[in-house]
């Protein structure tokens, strides 16, 4: 059994993982698919390398995330590398290792261009198409409206098309794309791009584009509320567009992060001690927005729960659960209804897998936090080691 550091740290369940990309492989029977694990959720090697080995393919959106990939072991042909402004020297690296690349806009399609040329190998290409979908999200997380930074405007489809066409050397057009967010819970509007993403492929394919593949992004939103909501599954999402993609033999590509990571992880932390200023009632923990910044960034709701019950006779307080960090944006959480804890009692952080870790720092020199899992027999296993104070200060050793 792994002795568990006292300070806050991730806990993962590798049997939850498991469950769930098994949820997408049986949603997809029936359809020549990729799920592309989306790296940026959750890039811990050993989560990556376990997802790889039941049979992810890789999403990137940075030059790291693919050289991560490719440690992990994806098969680069497997891998597709996404983003608004990918820097030539990654492009050049995503060529030689042949990894799908999205074009995203002029100067992107110029950079994969030259990338090609310099690695000395054509690329398969795909056009990410922003095909202004509205996905009913916070702004922050839509990316598939017209007022969106990523992708290219359907009424430029025909520039790209022609220019692809003038570097047959460099570029070989295999597919389209889109993305419309994330957090989303109606799949119909997975439906609504997919039947204009075909359109558009139809329209591709009239010009004698050999187009094989329909990326359909990922965002499948998952209960952050715990409170009994029934949400669509993957099967849900699959079989609103399944009939698309059969209709045009298309490959489907399908990008899922958070729904595959997000509810497989908790926060634990320890309670530090309870206050109140006269109005508020506050449970202060060790842990704060260093480690978990998705409530301080976008509002987002977690489900909060002490480890152990409460006695009895413990009162019930309406609580914003708050944490060391110098800032009034530092809370894991607002008006919670909670037992009054005891000092040092356990309080944990749900479906914390996806987009907690990953965007973790070093605010307040709060060094980032150790990560264990669950195995499959019920033991704890160490798989990321917590920073140090140590580790901080190497960077200036030498200097």
């Amino acid at each position: 059994m792994e002795t568990v550091e006292r300070r806050p740290f991730y806990l993962y369940s590798k049997p939850q993982i498991n469950r769930n990309f098994e949820a997408y492989r049986e949603a997809l029977e029936g359809l020549n698919s990729i799920i592309g694990y989306a790296i940026k959720a959750n890039n811990n090697l050993k989560i990556l390398e376990h997802l790889r080995m039941l049979g992810c393919g890789a999403v990137l959106v940075s030059g790291n995330e693919l050289r991560l990939a490719l440690k992990a072991g994806f098969d680069p042909k497997r891998c597709i590398f996404n983003g608004n402004g990918k820097l030539l020297e990654d492009l050049v690296l995503a060529a030689q290792e042949g990894v799908f690349i999205n074009i995203d806009s002029e100067f992107d399609l110029d950079n994969i261009v030259s990338a090609a040329r310099i690695a000395g190998k054509k690329v398969n290409v795909l056009l990410r198409i922003n095909p202004d979908v509205d996905p009913q999200v916070h702004a922050y997380v839509a990316t598939g409206n017209k007022n969106s930074k990523f992708g290219i405007r359907n009424e430029k489809l025909q520039w790209f098309l022609d220019a692809v066409k003038a570097h047959p050397n460099e570029l070989k057009l295999v597919g389209a794309h889109c993305h419309l967010g994330s957090t989303i819970t109606k799949v119909d509007i997975f439906r609504d791009a997919a039947v204009l993403m075909v359109n558009y492929i139809d329209q591709i394919r009239d010009q004698g584009f050999e187009i094989d593949y329909l990326n359909i992004g990922g965002g499948l939103g998952i209960d952050y509320y715990h409170a009994g909501a029934v949400l669509p599954t993957p099967r849900d999402l699959i079989d609103t567009v399944r009939e698309l993609v059969l209709s045009r033999d298309l490959n489907l590509i399908i990008e899922p992060g958070r729904s595959l990571i997000a509810n497989t992880c908790c926060l634990v932390n320890r309670v530090t001690g309870v206050k109140t200023n006269g109005t508020k009632n506050f449970i202060v923990v060790d842990g704060s927005m260093s480690e978990l910044i998705r409530p301080s960034l976008y509002g987002a709701y977690q489900h909060i729960e002490l480890v152990s019950p409460p006695p009895p006779d413990a009162e019930i307080s309406t609580f914003d659960v708050v944490g060391p960090v110098c800032e009034s944006a530092d809370f894991l959480g607002k008006d919670r209804e909670l037992p009054t804890p005891s000092r040092g009692a356990g309080l944990v952080v749900h479906d914390a897998g996806a987009y907690c870790m990953s965007m973790a720092s070093t605010y307040n020199l709060k060094m980032r936090p150790p990560e264990y899992w669950v195995e499959e027999d019920g033991s704890v296993a160490k798989i990321r080691h917590g920073e140090t104070f140590e580790d901080h200060i190497r960077y200036f050793e030498g200097l």
